[in-house]
């Protein structure tokens, strides 16, 4: 048996909704989705999610909207950030937020679900969203590595956890950072550019050189240029295929182990009606 985990920036959950992601979702329904940029209150939220449920009422994977599992945190800056996540699957434990980050500016951009698989075993899943900096030293940059920092921190203890017998993790999001030359068009002309700083790749030589996470799709595609997640929306970047890997799954080891297969939705559809990224799903034999 399988799991399929989908993480997708929605560029705000009430705009999806309007130009038609539960099409999308009628058609994919994963066990796991993973939302960021919700963008939207709680009251909004909880309706959304019920709206999901039903379509996975429909699709035969639960027996009311009820049944379908969330957690999500909404950001103190009204309109911004905001993550999600969803499951048909049993949710044993839920946990929002990172330590030490009090700041308005850092909400809306952790959870943590405690899931049980088909096969009976408890992975955790957390969804991210990563503050997308500015160029330079600017305050945005600033609040960027703070984030990576606590972030960092957290995905050690999780780590820490998995190699000692428990739960094994996947962290699932935007995290607004292009990693290597293949994860992006145009290397050389944005060696200076936020997303591809010297410094915010370094947290990701990091978690794969030193903490042993794997970067689950570039391990399945293989050293190939992209598959991209993200396109601006100037010019004619996504005809083009002119884009960013910024949008990953990073898990430890045993479970990277079980993945079987990888897709980025890139329909034409998904990026000119409801948002500039593309949903990332990978499957798990797990």
């Amino acid at each position: 048996m399988t799991l399929t985990i989908t993480t997708a920036n929605l560029n705000g959950i009430r705009a999806a909704k309007r130009k038609g992601v539960s099409k999308w979702l009628a058609r994919n329904t994963p066990d796991i989705w993973c939302m960021q940029e919700t963008r939207a209150p709680q009251e909004i939220l909880d309706e959304m999610f019920q709206d999901f449920g039903a379509t996975y009422v429909e699709q035969g994977r639960i027996a009311t909207p009820d049944d379908l599992a969330a957690v999500d945190d909404v950001c103190r800056i009204r309109g911004r950030a905001g993550v999600g996540l969803v499951t048909d699957r049993p949710v044993e434990r839920t946990r929002i937020g990172l330590p030490g980050l009090d700041e308005d500016v850092d909400s809306g951009r952790w959870v943590e679900a405690d899931v049980r698989t088909p096969q009976g075993y408890e992975i955790t899943v957390v969804c991210v969203y990563v503050h997308a900096g500015g160029d330079g030293d600017d305050i945005k940059e600033v609040q960027k590595y703070r984030f990576l920092d606590a972030m960092t921190e957290r995905m050690r203890e999780l780590q820490d956890i998995a190699a000692s017998g428990g739960n094994q993790a996947v962290i699932c999001g935007d995290f607004n950072i292009a990693h290597t030359p293949i994860d992006l068009k145009n290397a050389k002309a944005n060696i200076t550019t936020h997303g591809f700083l010297p410094e915010e790749r370094a947290y990701m030589d990091r978690w794969i050189g030193q903490m042993e996470y794997v970067d689950v799709m570039r391990d399945l595609a293989g050293d190939i240029q992209g598959p991209y997640t993200w396109w601006s929306q100037r010019g004619r970047a996504f005809d083009n295929d002119a884009g960013w890997r910024l949008d990953y799954q990073f898990a430890t080891p045993e479970l990277a182990l079980t993945a079987r297969g990888f897709r980025v939705d890139r329909a034409e559809e998904w990026f000119k009606r409801w948002s500039d990224h593309a949903p990332l799903t990978i499957t798990y034999d797990v």
